[in-house]
């Protein structure tokens, strides 16, 4: 056995017992990168050499600052807001609190980014409301968990950021507004499948719909959902950077939660600021880790073999563009969502082009494929946390969610099969050209 055959076999098997052993995702991804280094023959200072040049990056600079305004914008006082709205626009639907749970994570989830703070945001305020209203507390559970998933596909997210950039230098603002649409289809087929549930179980509806609460709802709600007009306008029109535009957000987020809604105070502002360092400071060590597993697959050729391989086991593009979903998925149970992104990534993003994928549409379908990851188990952290704030054992809301499933698939081969699903609005609006197909 060669040197390289075995340090690709130290690399991958080492990695992957450390998962299973629920070792942190980044210990696991760069211990395994120094035992790489290590049957090589390389110096270990490759390590520090890699960590620092997978986080010196400018674009990486927006992360912090969405993840910011997501904290600021989530406990600053929106979400009764937002729901609010949510119940003007949908509560007057047959099972109307769990469409306005669907709709509500929409609106959210342009604000935060993250699936686990939509859950545990909206979560806490609508799945005891659900369930005083006769509506069944797995049931509620399950609706608030997949519906969460919109936000990793409604800009900004900070992930569709991590994506961009590991891909190399794709445009975020394109990004950004590829996500819409698959969003709202996400949003739709979770609705559907919540009417045909509530129908079946008869759940009650809401108040009849009035157009006066409507419009009272959204001037009430219109400044948080400003802050997304700003990113993403402003990113796509070309008047700032994306990085620009999350420091102007996070400026504007402070001034709606302080002054506006006045949700936080000063003291609440710092509080809030120290849970960003946290999860900051777990997304970079991510990065940096992930980037010297990066140069390790990247040396040893492990991208052109996993290509090969693919194709030689078909050639069909249907075949193809389903195994990539099927790897995608199979990696969400076990790992978290950023590691996914940025260790596939430089794997299956030059054979999803070899078959006609552009790379935005891709990126759109590895953000769904890690959202679907986060509400299965054994790792799912969304799904965790749902049962965790509904007070439901796991194996009730697993059950509860197959059906959700369902719409995810369906929603996800839409976004496999048909690319315009993501790049209508991007082509349209941003003037993005496809560079493959």
């Amino acid at each position: 056995m060669d040197t390289q055959t075995l340090a690709i076999i130290v690399l991958l098997v080492s990695f992957f017992v450390m998962i299973f052993l629920r070792f942190p995702i980044a210990y696991a991804v760069g211990l395994a990168s120094v035992l790489c280094l290590l049957v090589q023959g390389l110096s270990l200072s490759t390590v520090c050499q890699q960590m620092v040049k997978g986080i010196n990056s400018f674009s990486l600079m927006a992360v912090p600052f969405f993840i910011t305004m997501g904290v600021l914008m989530g406990t600053g006082g929106i979400s009764d807001k937002l729901i609010a709205l949510a119940n003007a626009c949908v509560g007057w639907m047959r099972g109307g609190l769990a469409m306005v749970n669907v709709v509500a994570s929409y609106f959210f989830g342009g604000i935060s980014g993250s699936a686990s703070a939509d859950t545990a945001s909206l979560g806490s305020i609508l799945i005891p409301m659900m369930v005083s209203e006769g509506y069944d507390d797995d049931f509620s559970t399950a609706v608030t968990i997949t519906s969460s998933c919109e936000g990793l596909l409604v800009p900004p997210s900070h992930n569709m950021v991590i994506y961009a950039t590991t891909a190399g230098g794709i445009s975020v603002g394109s990004l950004f507004l590829a996500g819409y649409l698959p969003g709202a289809l996400l949003a739709l087929s979770l609705m559907v499948g919540s009417y045909i549930i509530s129908v079946k179980r008869n759940y009650p509806k809401g108040d009849k719909f009035s157009l006066m609460n409507l419009i009272r709802q959204l001037g009430t709600s219109i400044w948080a959902l400003a802050a997304v007009v700003i990113v993403v306008v402003g990113v796509v029109a070309g008047v700032f950077t994306a990085t620009e535009s999350a420091a102007i957000a996070v400026i504007y987020s402070l001034i709606v939660s302080v002054f506006i809604y006045k949700g936080l105070d000063w003291k609440g502002v710092w509080r809030e600021l120290t849970s960003c360092v946290d999860t900051l400071s777990i997304v970079l060590i991510l990065i940096a880790t992930s980037s010297v597993f990066g140069y390790c697959l990247t040396t040893l050729h492990v991208p052109d073999m996993a290509a090969t391989a693919i194709t030689n086991l078909t050639s069909n593009p249907i075949l193809i563009i389903l195994l990539l979903n099927v790897i995608l998925l199979i990696l969400g149970c076990i790992m978290d969502m950023a590691p996914i992104i940025l260790i596939a990534t430089p794997i299956l993003l030059p054979i999803a082009t070899s078959v006609g994928i552009d790379p935005i549409q891709f990126g759109i379908m590895v953000v769904l494929n890690c959202g679907i990851g986060l509400l299965t188990p054994p790792v799912g952290a969304v799904l965790f946390i749902g049962s965790a704030v509904g007070k439901v054992p796991m194996e009730r809301v697993v059950k509860a969610t197959l059906p959700f499933y369902l719409c995810m698939i369906i929603v996800l081969l839409l976004i496999s099969f048909i690319p315009d699903v993501s790049l209508i609005i991007p082509k349209v609006v941003g003037g993005y050209v496809p560079t493959v197909g």
